[in-house]
Order: structure tokens, then sequence, then C-alpha cells
């Protein structure tokens, strides 16, 4: 047992515990309670379902709202925020109530769970966390259980404006709507589209990047990684809610039968949710080819580092943009924002993105042989939409055979933890070569 313990590096454990939770939420949603008709969830549902919730993706193979009891979408909704903030933040909480004194291995766990640089101020991010996530979803709630209490009873408003609240924040896209609609019967209302908006960019900056705008005041300076984040974020979420808008404008079964007004708030809504949440006003099934492929583009490149989201990281994105722009120039340094971007940086950025593509492309290859019943697109969107944790389906998920449902539940834990966190759980101690090789000269191009 001893020489176990000692094998644990902090990687392995956030593997281990983001598993536990997943078995601790399964069995759970197969208890009878957990549904409306008192069966409970077959083993293979409720293992999808959590973890799908645990890994705040929201693919789903029943519907939410239709199927779960009370106690089933709270365990849902539970689910959902341990896996959107990290088991670690709940358990350093917990260690705080109780007078515990954060170790250092705990910070080191605190620190890759973050993906943060240092350990300095971890305890300290941990409680301004807490504190930014109470906020942030209690305005949230209570502003949609306001529109919601014009169109249902106030109590179930209330209910619905929080879970929804929660469940974008941490980009998870679960909703209650029912009958696999998500939040179509919206798609032109003003406050719900932008209040869900605001609450899946706000979760998808990132804790580190809403810390630091919470210190500006104070300390009048941004970090180049929160510099990054905030300008690819605007820039990505500008340019896709045009290309949206141009590409769906005359599809009469997304935006066409819309006002123009309506149009905006549609495309805006659907250029937010790829990132990260998985939420939809539109049906996915029905947007044009260009609209899909462009999603794929966004559900691969994911959010904020350190967030509740997936996919390779806008951060990563960045830099990979950046490194082709100076070669392209012919300059030897990477610079963003008048910083150069060390190689190691770069080297990272390569090796997640790769990895990151490979995982999409095995697991594309590996729904077309196992279905066969659809198209190719709709193998590509499901593979990386659940490598993205986003979310978001054309329809595919519940039509799933028991095997290819594996295969996506090993690919949203695989895309909530990140490939680097689980090729380091697996692999050993990295060692520095005790020697070097001669230089090869390689022709690219």
């Amino acid at each position: 047992m001893n020489t176990f313990k000692n094998t644990l590096n902090p990687p392995k454990i956030l593997v281990l515990g983001f598993a536990l939770i997943i078995v601790i939420g399964t069995c759970l949603l197969t208890l009878p309670l957990a549904t409306e008709d008192g069966k409970g969830l077959s083993f293979s549902d409720a293992l999808f379902t959590a973890t799908s919730a645990t890994c705040v993706t929201g693919l789903i193979v029943v519907d939410t709202g239709d199927t779960f009891s009370f106690f089933g979408e709270v365990v849902i909704l539970f689910l959902i925020q341990i896996g959107g903030l990290g088991f670690m933040t709940f358990a350093t909480l917990l260690f705080l109530l109780l007078g515990k004194k954060i170790s250092l291995k705990e910070r080191l766990l605190l620190k890759e769970s973050f993906n943060n640089i240092s350990i300095a101020g971890l305890v300290k991010l941990v409680k301004r966390i807490l504190f930014f996530t109470v906020i942030i979803e209690i305005i949230g709630g209570l502003i949609l259980a306001i529109r919601f209490s014009f169109d249902m009873p106030l109590g179930k408003a209330i209910y619905f404006g929080f879970f929804h609240a929660i469940s974008n924040f941490n980009n998870a896209g679960f909703d209650l709507m029912g009958g696999f609609n998500g939040m179509t019967a919206y798609v032109d209302d003003p406050i719900v589209v932008v209040t869900i908006c605001i609450l899946i960019t706000l979760g998808g900056l990132g804790f580190i990047v809403m810390n630091e705008l919470f210190e500006y005041r104070v300390t009048k300076r941004l970090s180049v990684h929160t510099k990054i984040v905030l300008f690819t974020t605007i820039l990505l979420t500008f340019s896709a809610t045009i290309l949206i808008f141009l590409f769906e404008y005359g599809n009469h079964k997304t935006l066409g039968p819309l006002s123009q007004w309506g149009k905006v708030l549609g495309s805006l809504y659907q250029a937010v949710t790829p990132r990260t949440a998985g939420s939809n006003t539109l049906a996915i099934g029905d947007l044009t080819h260009s609209t899909l492929f462009l999603m794929i583009l966004f559900m691969f490149i994911g959010a904020g580092s350190g967030s509740t989201a997936g996919g390779i990281k806008i951060t990563t994105f960045a830099v990979l943009v950046a490194t082709m722009w100076s070669q392209i120039r012919g300059k030897e340094d990477v610079v963003l924002f008048k910083r150069r971007i060390v190689h190691e940086t770069i080297y990272k950025a390569l090796t997640v993105t790769m990895c990151g593509m490979m995982i999409v492309v095995f697991v594309t290859i590996l729904l077309s042989i196992l279905e066969q019943r659809h198209s190719f697109m709709m193998y590509l969107f499901e593979a990386t939409s659940a490598f993205g944790t986003v979310g978001l389906s054309m329809g595919l998920t519940p039509e799933l055979s028991p095997t290819s449902r594996l295969l996506i539940i090993l690919t949203m834990f695989a895309g909530r933890l990140g490939p680097l966190t689980i090729a380091f759980a697996i692999t050993k101690r990295r060692k520095a070569e005790a020697f070097r090789h001669p230089k090869g000269n390689i022709m690219i191009g």
C-alpha cells in the first residue's frame, strides 16, 4: 500500500479522483428514486450520464428533463459543480472548514488541477474561486428565474433558473426543457440568450483570468496569459457570430424564419456554445455543413486554460498561430503582447494539439466502423464534441451502440482532464537525458 501511495503523483490523483466521482454518480443514478418512472437508469445510461456531467460535457443518451426525478437532477447538478470546479477545490474547502492546514502535496494537486504555473497563492485563489462561483451563479440564477417565471410557476422557475445558471457557468450544457429540444424555445429571447452567453463566457475564461480581472483595480496590470485569453475570446466570439449569421441567414430550418434581431441572437448563442458549453437554441441537425464544420473547429479549440471548458484551449491555439506567423515572417522569436514565448510552451502547445487531433481522428474512425449508419460529419462532430467536452450533438448520441457509448465516455474523460495530464498519469516521471544526440537536418515543406 505504501508503495502504491508513493507512485501517486498529482496527475494520477486527479485521474483517479475524477474516476471515483463518476463511479459514485453512476451508482446514485441507477437508484429507483433517480428517475421519474421509479426504475432507475441502466448501468450503461447511468455511466454515460455521470461521465457527461462530471466532465461537464452535456452529451446525453436520455433527456434530462423528461427522465430524471428531482433527486436525479440534483445528483447531476452536484456532479456538474464538482466536475466544473474540480474535486480538489471542494476538498480544499472542506480542509479549510475543518481548520486543517493545506500540505505541499495538496498544493501541488491544486496547481495541476488549475493548470497553474506555480503553487504560490493557490489557497487564496481557491477562496476567490468559490466566491466568484457563488456570486455569478446566484446572479445568473435570479435573472433566469425572473424570466422563466413568466412561463411557469414561480417555484419551478426558480429551480429552472438556478439549474441552468449552474449548468452553463460550469459549461455543462444540461437543460431541463425536455424533448431533446435544448433552449430552442428561447432562440430570440434577449434575456435568456445574453444571460447564458455571459455565464458560459465567464466560466470559459478560467479562474486565473477572473482573479486577475478582480485584482486589476489594485494591481493595474494583466499577465500575458490573461491578455491572450481575453483578446482571443472576443475575436473568436465576434468572428463566429458573423460567420454563423452569414452561413445560416437563408436557412429556413434555423435562422430563416427569425427577425433580424432574432438572427443576431441565434448566431451569438451558437457562436459562444461550441467552444465550451453545448447548449443550443438552433437545431444542430438542421445547420448547414459550413456551420457544422466551423463549430467542429471551435469545439476543438475550446476556451481558457484552468477553466470549466475542454478542448486544446485558446491559449494553445493563440501560441500556434503566433508561431506560424513568426515563421512566415522569418522571425526567430514568437512574441505575443510584447512578450517572448519560450520554446517549452510552444512544444507543449504542439503536443496538446497533436494529441487532441489524434484522439479525435481515432474516435471518428472507430465510430464510422462501429456504427456505419450515418454520415461522416456526424461521427466527426460527435467525436470533437466529446473531446472538447462541449455536448452538442447532431442527434447521434442516443442511437449509439454500447461499444460506441463506452468510446465516447473515454473521450469525454480524456477531454476533461487533458491529454497531457492523462499521459503524465500513466507514465513514469520524466528524467533529463544523460546524453544528447548529434543534430540532424530534415527538409520541411
